[in-house]
C-alpha cells in the first residue's frame, strides 16, 4: 500500500553552499547525477523494495523535499507527493533526473536482478548522504523479505545513519579573501562519443588487502595510488606519453566531516585538484605518484579547505550579490562553472568503506559507485569498498576504451588482482 506523506507539514529550506550551483548548470548532457548500487545475493522483488522505500522515504528530509525556484535563490521545499515509483532499470545510469515525471523528487531507485541502485541529482546529497539513503532502503527491503530479521524492524535508523542536515559550510564559515580554485586550462580527453545518453561502466573489483600492498610499495594512501594510475593512464594511452604544455589534472572531492566533527547528511566537500604537467617524454610512473602524492598532501590539510569553501561561501553571503535576482546569478554561475572546469582533465572520487551491520552482511555481496560525464570530463573514476572488496569504477562516454585497459592492466602488474566486469556499452576487439 503507498504511503501518502500529506501529513507532513510542509516548509522550506535553503540549499546549502555547494547546492546552490547544481540547478544552474545541470541538464541532459551535465546531469550531476551520481549513483550507488548494493548488489544482494538474490534477485530483487520489486512490489518489497517500493514498500521499503515508502516506508523510509516520510523519515529522511534530506531526500523528502521538491526543488523550488525563487526570486534570489533556488530552495527546498517539503515534497508531500507519493515516493516514486521503483522500476526495473531500462536506461543508461546517471541520465538527467526529469521531477515533473517523479513526483518532483530529485533521485530515482531502479533494479536489476539482485541489485538495487540509487541515483542522486547532487543538489540533495553527496555520497555520504547518498550511502544513508540507499543503505536504510536496504536494511528495510531485507527486513521485509525476510523473517529472521524483522525482529530487528523498529522506528530507529541504524547508528550509521545520521539524520543531520545542518549547513556545515556556512557553520564552519571563516572570513576569507583568498580566491580557493585555479582555472589554468588542462588536457581535455576527446574523440569519438558514444550516442547520446549512453555511458560505458567498468567495474573493477579487487581484493583491499593486495591494493594495500601496492600503496605501501609507493608509500601513497589509497586515493593517491588510484588517482596517480589514472592519470598515467591518460598520459599514456591519450598523450602517447608525449610532452604537454597543458597539465593532466584530476579533481579529488575531499569530504570534510572528518576535519569538522560534522555529521551533516547534506553536501559537504570542497575539491582540490592532482595535478602533474608532462614536460618530457615517457615519464616513469613511479615521478607521476610522487608528483600526485605532494600535490594532495600540501592542500588536504584544515586550514587550506577551510579557506576553499569559506571563499565560496563568502560570495553567498556578499550583501550586495545577495539581492542580485536568480537569473542574473544563474548566467554568472554557469560562466564560473565552464572556466574553472577546464582546469581538470577528470575526477576521481571515493565514497570510502561502507559498513553495514552484521544481521544483514549475509545478504550483500558488494557496494558500487559511479559519477556522471560533466563539462571537459568524458571519463571519471569512482571508489568505495565493502569488506575486504574494493571497486574502482570507470565512467566514460568515450567509444576507446585504452585508458581503462591500461589502468587496470597497471593494477595487474602491481601485483593485485582485479576482475574487470562492464556493462557493454563498448564492443571490444
Amino acid at each position: 500500500m503507498r504511503v501518502s506523506l500529506k501529513e507532513k507539514q510542509i516548509h522550506w529550506e535553503k540549499l546549502d553552499n555547494t547546492a546552490n550551483l547544481f540547478p544552474a548548470i545541470a541538464g541532459q548532457n551535465t546531469t550531476n547525477v551520481y549513483r550507488i548500487s548494493v548488489t544482494l545475493t538474490e534477485y530483487i522483488e520489486e512490489g518489497l523494495l517500493q514498500e521499503a522505500l515508502d516506508r523510509v522515504l516520510p523519515r529522511f528530509d534530506t531526500f523528502r523535499v521538491r526543488l523550488r525556484k525563487g526570486i534570489f535563490w533556488h530552495y527546498f521545499e517539503t515534497n508531500s507527493r507519493p515516493a516514486p515509483l521503483v522500476r526495473l532499470e531500462s536506461e543508461y545510469p546517471c541520465r538527467y533526473i526529469e521531477p515533473y515525471a517523479n513526483n518532483n523528487y530529485l533521485f530515482r531507485i531502479t533494479y536489476y536482478k539482485c541489485r538495487i541502485n540509487l541515483e542522486v541529482f547532487h543538489v540533495l546529497a553527496d555520497g555520504m548522504g547518498g550511502v544513508n539513503f540507499l543503505r536504510e532502503i536496504t536494511y528495510q527491503y531485507l527486513r521485509l523479505k525476510y523473517a529472521k530479521l524483522e525482529h530487528d524492524e523498529s522506528d530507529e535508523f541504524s547508528d550509521e545513519t545520521s539524520m543531520n542536515t545542518e549547513d556545515s559550510y556556512v557553520k564552519n564559515y571563516k572570513k576569507s579573501h583568498k580566491k580557493g580554485y585555479h582555472t589554468k586550462k588542462a588536457v581535455m580527453v576527446k574523440g569519438e562519443m558514444l550516442l547520446a545518453g549512453e555511458m560505458s561502466v567498468m567495474h573493477g573489483y579487487m581484493p583491499v588487502t593486495e591494493l594495500k600492498e601496492a600503496c605501501r610499495k609507493y608509500d601513497v594512501s589509497i586515493n593517491e595510488y588510484f588517482t596517480a594510475v589514472f592519470l598515467y593512464s591518460i598520459y599514456m594511452e591519450y598523450l602517447h606519453g608525449q610532452p604537454s604544455k597543458k597539465p593532466v589534472a584530476a579533481s579529488i572531492p575531499v569530504n570534510l566531516r572528518p576535519f569538522f566533527d560534522s555529521l551533516t547528511t547534506r553536501n559537504f566537500f570542497v575539491m582540490v585538484s592532482a595535478v602533474f604537467t608532462p614536460d618530457r617524454e615517457n615519464i616513469p610512473f613511479e615521478e607521476v605518484v610522487s608528483i600526485v602524492r605532494e600535490s594532495l598532501r600540501g592542500q588536504i590539510n584544515k586550514e587550506h579547505l577551510e579557506e576553499l569553501f569559506s571563499y565560496n561561501v563568502s560570495n553567498q553571503k556578499n550583501i550586495f550579490l545577495r539581492f542580485v535576482p536568480i537569473f542574473i546569478k544563474i548566467l554568472a554561475m554557469r560562466f564560473v562553472y565552464r572556466s574553472s572546469a577546464k582546469a581538470n582533465t577528470t575526477t576521481v572520487t571515493n565514497i570510502g568503506n561502507i559498513k553495514i551491520e552484521e544481521p544483514y552482511q549475509p545478504y550483500i555481496r558488494h557496494f558500487h559507485a559511479m559519477i556522471s560525464r560533466s563539462t571537459g570530463q568524458n571519463i571519471k573514476g569512482a571508489i568505495c569498498s565493502y569488506q575486504n572488496t574494493m571497486v574502482f569504477t570507470i565512467t566514460s562516454v568515450l567509444a576507446d576504451v585504452s585508458i581503462q585497459r591500461r589502468f587496470f592492466r597497471m593494477l595487474a602488474e602491481d601485483g593485485i588482482t582485479v576482475i574487470v566486469e562492464t556493462n557493454g556499452a563498448v564492443r571490444e576487439d
